[in-house]
This record gives C-alpha cells, sequence and structure tokens, in this order.
C-alpha cells in the first residue's frame, strides 16, 4: 500500500469515451467499421467482422446511472468522460436538445454521487456532415470544432474541467502516418497538416470556452511515450530524439501556452534503435504486447513538471483479460506519481483507464482494460479485483 500522502482535493477515478461505451453512435468511426473496404480486411485475416463493429457496447448511454453508482462504490471522487459530437450536431449548425439534456442528465448523475465531471470534447470520432468536408485535414475543421465548445461550455456552465481533444498525436500516427484508422491515408503532408489543424482547433475551442467562463479550467489529453536510445550509438540517440520531437513536443510547441493543466496519458516505454527500430525488453507486457514500465510514468511527469503548471493523469491502463497484473499495474504506477509529486511536480488527479471493458478502436471487443468487467451478451457489470485494490488505495489516501 501507498505510504505517501497525495494532496488534500487530488481526483480519484477512471475514465470512458462516448463510442467505446455508450453504444448506438453514429458517426465516421461507426460508419468505418461496417464499410466493405473493413469488413474485407478483417475476413481476410480470419476474424469476425461483427466483433469489430461497435454496436451497443455496453449501453453506458442507458446505464450511466448504476455505472456512476459501481464508480461511487469504489471510492471515485471523479470520472472523466466524453460528449458525443455526432449526437450533438449531427447536421451542420443544428444541435439536438434532446441529446443536450441527456448529457446534462449524466452530469447532474455524477454531482449526485460526488464525482467531478472532467469533460472531453473530441475523443477521435467526428460527425458524417464534418468528415464530408474533410474532416481533421478541412481548414474549417478548427472553426466547426469552436462553435460545438462554445455551445457545450454554454449549456454546461457549471463545468470546471475540460479537455478539448484526446491524443491528437494518436490520430496523426494511425490515421494519416500509418493509415490504420478511418480515413486509412498515408500521407506526409496529411500529417503535417493535421498537426497544425488540430492545434488550431484546440486553441480555439481554448479561448470559446473561457468567453464562456473564464474560471474553466482547458487543457488537451497528451500522449506521451518514454523514449530512450537503444544504445549509446549517435544514431540510436539522433532516432531516439527525432520520434521525442515528433510524439512529445511538436504538437505542445505548436499549441505553446494555451493550457491551464497539462494532461499526461501514459502507456508506452520505447527503445529506439536508428532508424526506427523498437527493441524493448518485454519482460512483462500487456494482453496487447504493450511494455509495463512504470518508471516511464514519473520519467514524463518530471519533464512536464519543468512547465509549472498542473498535471493530471487522465490515462493510464492496462489491458488484462484475467486481471492478474491490473492491481500491479496501478499500484506501481501511483508509487512513481507519488515520488515525482515529492519532488516538487504538481499533480491533481489519476484516472485510471478504463472504467469498464469497452470498444478498443480498431482491436475490436478482445482486449479488456476495464476496472468492471462486461459481459458483452449479457450486458452484466462485474467488478474485477484490482479495482478493489484501487479502492483501497484510495482511501488509504483520506484523512
Amino acid at each position: 500500500m501507498l505510504e505517501n500522502k497525495f494532496p488534500k482535493g487530488f481526483l480519484w477515478g477512471s475514465a470512458t469515451s462516448a463510442h467505446q461505451v455508450e453504444g448506438n453512435n453514429h458517426n465516421d468511426w461507426s460508419e468505418w467499421e461496417k464499410s466493405r473496404q473493413r469488413v474485407s480486411y478483417l475476413k481476410s485475416m480470419g476474424r469476425n467482422p461483427d466483433e469489430f463493429i461497435s454496436g451497443r457496447t455496453c449501453d453506458h448511454y442507458n446505464r450511466f446511472r448504476a455505472d456512476f453508482d459501481i464508480a461511487k462504490s469504489l471510492g471515485h471522487n471523479a470520472h472523466r468522460f466524453s460528449i458525443e459530437w455526432s449526437r450533438i450536431e449531427p447536421e451542420e449548425g443544428k444541435f439536438n436538445e434532446k441529446e443536450i439534456e441527456h448529457y446534462r442528465d449524466v452530469i447532474k448523475a455524477l454531482r449526485e454521487r460526488g464525482l467531478e465531471p472532467f469533460i472531453t470534447l473530441w475523443h477521435w470520432t467526428i460527425p458524417l456532415w464534418v468528415r464530408d468536408k474533410g474532416g481533421v485535414e478541412s481548414k474549417e475543421f478548427p472553426k466547426f470544432f469552436a462553435r460545438f465548445s462554445k455551445k457545450m461550455a454554454e449549456d454546461f456552465p457549471e463545468v470546471k474541467y475540460w479537455m478539448t481533444l484526446n491524443e491528437p498525436t494518436s490520430v496523426i500516427a494511425n490515421s494519416y502516418f500509418r493509415g490504420l484508422w478511418p480515413p486509412q491515408k498515408k500521407s506526409i503532408y496529411s500529417v503535417i497538416r493535421v498537426y497544425n489543424v488540430l492545434a488550431k482547433a484546440h486553441k480555439m475551442a481554448y479561448f470559446a470556452i473561457h468567453e464562456i467562463n473564464p474560471e474553466a479550467q482547458v487543457g488537451f489529453g497528451n500522449l506521451m511515450i518514454d523514449l530512450e536510445p537503444f544504445s549509446l550509438n549517435l544514431l540510436d540517440i539522433f532516432a531516439s530524439k527525432f520520434r521525442d520531437y515528433w510524439s512529445n513536443i511538436y504538437f505542445l510547441k505548436l499549441v505553446g501556452d494555451l493550457n491551464d493543466y497539462y494532461a499526461l496519458q501514459y502507456y508506452f516505454h520505447l527503445k529506439i534503435s536508428f532508424p526506427q527500430r523498437v527493441r524493448n525488453e518485454n519482460q512483462k507486457i500487456s494482453d496487447m504486447g504493450w511494455e509495463i514500465y512504470p518508471k516511464g510514468i514519473y520519467n514524463l511527469l518530471k519533464r512536464l513538471g519543468k512547465l509549472k503548471k498542473p498535471i493530471f493523469i487522465t490515462e493510464n491502463g492496462i489491458a488484462d483479460n484475467i486481471d492478474k497484473n491490473r492491481a500491479q499495474f496501478i499500484e506501481e504506477h501511483l508509487k512513481w506519481i507519488s515520488k515525482a509529486g515529492e519532488e516538487g511536480v504538481d499533480i491533481r488527479g489519476y484516472f485510471y483507464w478504463s472504467l469498464m471493458d469497452n470498444f478498443e478502436w480498431e482491436s475490436g471487443f478482445g482486449p479488456r482494460f476495464g476496472l468492471v468487467e462486461i459481459d458483452y451478451k449479457t450486458l452484466e457489470r462485474k467488478i474485477r479485483p484490482s479495482a478493489l485494490a484501487y479502492k483501497k488505495i484510495i482511501e488509504s489516501q483520506k484523512g
């Protein structure tokens, strides 16, 4: 059990995203999941395409109150979730008041249970009309996104914590460099363009939210990778620094000082050899083959700490179907987080990813990240032992 105390008012919770848990969303991702290209690819790999279509997912859209009851029972005092843009603005400039009322009920349900809402405005999915206008490559995207952000700030003035974009570099890498995610392009031109479009979108949304609520705390979800050269060879050092620039530095540089806090999202530690070969030892890995390296979160917190702003860890989690390593994963990461805090880094909260098992994007329903297990046939919720271990840590910090 953790010996060191976290600061008073620390936010303890978990996170979700609308497309991964709500069910029955209609956006660019839901269309892509059922596209002929996607289905043909999965069949060629011997996969069942039905296992890679989000569908009803966890039906969190209808079961959010019961799910928040679980979060409260686990000692959480905050919850990060996303608002599905395609529900709110299914047609350009036409806002769905029924769906706005739904998210008002979500916020109210959190408040009633003593959970601080931490809202993400863009967790990768976009309305079809935005897709048809060029998506995140369009020079109009920042204007569209700022209008949506301003509308949400107007409708939910009581919300303090806003996250504009979730992991912009993940979308840039997987949609426009590797070509894995919709719209499945491979273009360096598009990569550079989307960096700049998304940075402008964050900045415009930042000002739009503050125009409505000057006291709001606004940031973006920043996936950072703990990188190191495989050897002291100058080529390995160069390769590591090159990847660090594009993964960890460039987007922050484009955004500048327009963050009220920094949101760190940590999953990856990579040893890089020239030109860009990953040579991890992988002594311990998750079900997705990702190396478990708790010290990496400390290294990144120390880097962000130099920027002298509050930091929230808004995602950190492990795919662990049998719940063998999750409890230790959480405790070891929190030990390194507390060490960074002891050394002067201003850390304000920790959100484990995820509250429940969910639809894991291109990987479908296979990976299990949840504190709560979901039976996708019956939608039964079952609290995992690791969730109770996390609860004990939270309770140890009280008083």
